[in-house]
C-alpha cells in the first residue's frame, strides 16, 4: 500500500465529519470527499503528500461544494457571497481545528442511523470511515461489485429521503448495535482479506481496534463493546503465526504459538474477564470466549475442544449464521468426528448465502478427506480454490489439490 493510500484511508472520516458539520449534506460531503481523494489520486503521485494532508484535502472537498451549490441556479447568487465573506485567514483557523479532532466516531455513528436498514449502515460506514472501495465492500459480503455500488446508491437515496441530514443520536448508545456490527466487519476486512496478494491488512485491523478502544473508553459498562475490543486484540494476537515468512498460509493447527503476542492475549482475557459477569452474555463476548480458549492452548491437540463446542451452541442460538454454523462444525468434528460435522456442513451447500464463499468448501474438503472420500475432497479443494480470491489462500488450496492428486496415482 502507497503512503498515499494509507493518508486517504487515515483522513477520511476527519474531512467528512468536517465538512457534514460545516455544510450538514451527508450525501454532498461524501461525494465531495470521494472528489477531493481522486484529485488527490492524481496529484500526489508526483507532487508527494503534503505537509498537512487533511487541511488539502479539507480545502479541495469545500471547494467542490462550493462550486456545485454555486451551478445551482436558485441559489446562485447567496452562495457567491457566502463564498466571497470567506477570508483565507478564517479557512486556516478551521483547519487547524479540525487537524485536532477525531472524529471517526461521530461520521460511524452518522452512517449508523435508523433510516437506513442495518446492513446499508454498515456498507456505508465500510465507505465512509474506513474508505474501503466498493469492490472491496463487495468481497466482505460476497456480493457482486454492481450489488454493492447499488446498495450505496440506495442509502444515499435513503439520506436524501431524509432531507439530506442525519442528526447526531440523542444519546451514545442509541446506535450502538450497528456501530459494533460496523467495527466488527471493518476487524473482519483486514483480518481476513478477501481479495489480494496478503492474507491481512494491518492498517484496517488497527484502525478497527483503535476506534473499539475508542468507543469502549466512550462506553466502559457497554459489555458488548468490550466483548468486540476482546475478540480484536485475541484475534490480532495470532496474527503474527498465520503466515510464513514468505507469505504463505500457516492454518491454526500448524502455527508456531510462541509468536503470538501475550500481552494482547494478556489484555483481550482480561477485558473478557471483566465484561462476562457484568452484564447479559452477547455474541461478540461468546466470540472472544472462543478465541481466548484458543489462545491460551499450547497446541491444537491441547485445546478443550468441548469448551469450544459449547460456546458455539451458546452462539448459534443467540446469533445463528451460516459462518457461526461453518465454524461450530470445526468444533464438532474434534470432539464428536468427522461424520457429525459433515452432517452440520451439508444444508449449507443450499444457502445462497454461502453460494460465493470458498470458506464452506475449504472446511467440506479435509472433512470428506477424513471420512475416505478422496474423490469429493478433491472436488471440494478444487471448487474453493476457484471461488477463493485471496492469493495466499489460493496457493494453499492448489497445495491441496496438488497433494491429493498425486496420493490419487
Amino acid at each position: 500500500m502507497t503512503t498515499s493510500e494509507d493518508v486517504w484511508r487515515r483522513e477520511t472520516p476527519h474531512i467528512l465529519a468536517a465538512l457534514v458539520r460545516r455544510f450538514g449534506d451527508f450525501t454532498a460531503c461524501e461525494d465531495a470527499v470521494q472528489e477531493a481523494l481522486f484529485e488527490a489520486s492524481q496529484q500526489w503521485p508526483n507532487t508527494g503528500v503534503p505537509d498537512k494532508p487533511r487541511g488539502w484535502l479539507l480545502r479541495v472537498a469545500s471547494r467542490r461544494l462550493i462550486d456545485a451549490k454555486r451551478q445551482d441556479g436558485a441559489r446562485l447568487e447567496r452562495e457567491r457571497r457566502v463564498f466571497a465573506r470567506e477570508r483565507p485567514h478564517e479557512s486556516t483557523i478551521a483547519e487547524a481545528a479540525v487537524e485536532d479532532r477525531d472524529a471517526s466516531l461521530e461520521v460511524l455513528a452518522l452512517c449508523c442511523h435508523p433510516s437506513l436498514k442495518p446492513e446499508t449502515q454498515v456498507i456505508l460506514a465500510l465507505r465512509a470511515v474506513l474508505g474501503l472501495s466498493t469492490e472491496q465492500i463487495a468481497a466482505l459480503y460476497f456480493i457482486p461489485t454492481t450489488t454493492a455500488g447499488q446498495r450505496i446508491s440506495r442509502a444515499k437515496t435513503t439520506i436524501d429521503g431524509a432531507g439530506r441530514h442525519f442528526p447526531q443520536p440523542e444519546t451514545e448508545a442509541e446506535r450502538l448495535p450497528a456501530m459494533l456490527h460496523a467495527l466488527y466487519l471493518m476487524f473482519t476486512a483486514g483480518h481476513s482479506r478477501p481479495i489480494g496478494e496478503d492474507l491481512f491488512d494491518r492498517e484496517v485491523t488497527s484502525e478497527a481496534i483503535r476506534l473499539a478502544r475508542l468507543l469502549h473508553a466512550a462506553l466502559p459498562d457497554e459489555t458488548e463493546t468490550a466483548g468486540l475490543l476482546a475478540l480484536m486484540l485475541l484475534s490480532e494476537a495470532r496474527r503474527p503465526g498465520r503466515r510464513t515468512q514468505a507469505g504463505e498460509l500457516v492454518t491454526l493447527r500448524d502455527q508456531d504459538r510462541a509468536l503470538w503476542n501475550t500481552t494482547m492475549i494478556s489484555e483481550g482475557i482480561s477485558l473478557l474477564e471483566t465484561a462476562l459477569p457484568a452484564g447479559p452474555v452477547g455474541a461478540y463476548q461468546l466470540q472472544a470466549a472462543i478465541s481466548a480458549v484458543h489462545s491460551e492452548a499450547a497446541t491444537w491437540e491441547e485445546t478443550d475442544w468441548a469448551q469450544i463446542v459449547e460456546l458455539y451452541s451458546m452462539l448459534a442460538r443467540i446469533a445463528p449464521s451460516p459462518t457461526v454454523t461453518l465454524n461450530y462444525a470445526v468444533a464438532v468434528s474434534e470432539v464428536q468426528g468427522p461424520g457429525a460435522a459433515l452432517e452440520m456442513l451439508e444444508p449449507l451447500l443450499a444457502d445462497k448465502r454461502m453460494s460465493r464463499s470458498h470458506r464452506l468448501h475449504a472446511v467440506r474438503a479435509p472433512t470428506l478427506e477424513a471420512l475416505g472420500e478422496p474423490a469429493e475432497a478433491l472436488a471440494a479443494y478444487r471448487t474453493a480454490s476457484r471461488l477463493c480470491t485471496n492469493v495466499p489462500e489460493q496457493r494453499y488450496l492448489n497445495a491441496q489439490i496438488t497433494r491429493l492428486t498425486a496420493d490419487s496415482h
